[in-house]
């Protein structure tokens, strides 16, 4: 069943005096309970359809679908309501906190804003993310700058599914990340896909990564998706020159059973 479809989306901007086309008539589609792949090197599009897709900038033309809404045309207390609904995970995940909040307090935010919980019953729920996501609850008290870069990332993780969402975007969530933690989120971000039925457009340039945890991998260049398909047929099949140049850097990392 189709949870996101993205119909002819375009954005243009101005660098300096040379107009650029940053997303040039993008379609793709994700189903619920899903990974689609997004790949493509620095400048492709990428993280410029994930900031369309949050509402953190507008586009310029097409129309993206969520759940049924037409995504784009909501505003006010309707988007603040279904916001919920779809989350994010930054690779500059220090960044994306506040520095002086606590653990605690960085989960207890989306809880506070978008569930019904009171205080008391809002701890006891921030220690259930925590421990879902490996972390002992008493992690809670400390400061978000004095936990290591694996435990940030999986608070990130544990703030994303603490709205309940259907979809999560990750943007480049672990190429931060020594080899050795990548696997282990990405094999947490598997075991909460299975749990949960969560849907993740997992961004990239790393093939590698996104064999491990795809479904399917579209290929963005030029701010265009120059092909799309079952991970696999992607991975060993490439067709166009861009997917053939990510293939190429691909080292072996296997997640996904």
């Amino acid at each position: 069943m189709t949870l996101l479809a993205v119909s002819s989306l375009t954005k243009r901007y101005v660098s300096g005096t040379r107009p650029v086309t940053a997303l040039d008539d993008v379609s793709l589609t994700l189903d619920r309970g899903q990974t689609l792949g997004l790949a493509g090197v620095s400048g492709s599009g990428k993280s410029t359809l994930a900031r369309i897709l949050l509402r953190l900038m507008p586009a310029d033309g097409g129309m993206v679908r969520f759940e049924a809404d037409d995504w784009l045309s909501l505003s006010g207390r309707d988007l603040r309501r279904r916001r919920a609904r779809m989350q994010m995970v930054f690779q500059d995940v220090l960044g994306a906190f506040n520095p002086r909040a606590t653990v605690g307090s960085v989960l207890d935010d989306p809880l506070r804003i978008h569930s019904p919980l009171k205080e008391r019953d809002r701890r006891t729920e921030i220690a259930a993310l925590l421990d879902r996501v490996g972390l002992q609850a008493a992690l809670a008290t400390r400061s978000i700058r004095d936990v290591s870069g694996g435990q940030r990332q999986r608070v990130a993780i544990a703030r994303a599914i603490a709205t309940r969402p259907s979809l999560i975007v990750l943007d480049e969530a672990v190429s931060a990340l020594d080899v050795s933690v990548r696997e282990t989120i990405l094999r947490l971000l598997v075991e909460l896909q299975q749990e949960r039925g969560i849907a993740y457009l997992f961004i990239s340039h790393d093939l590698a990564v996104l064999r491990a945890v795809s479904h399917r991998i579209a290929v963005m260049d030029a701010g265009r998706i120059v092909e799309c398909g079952p991970a696999g047929d992607v991975i060993e099949r490439p067709r166009s020159d861009a997917a053939r140049s990510l293939v190429a850097a691909v080292p072996r990392l296997v997640i996904r059973g």
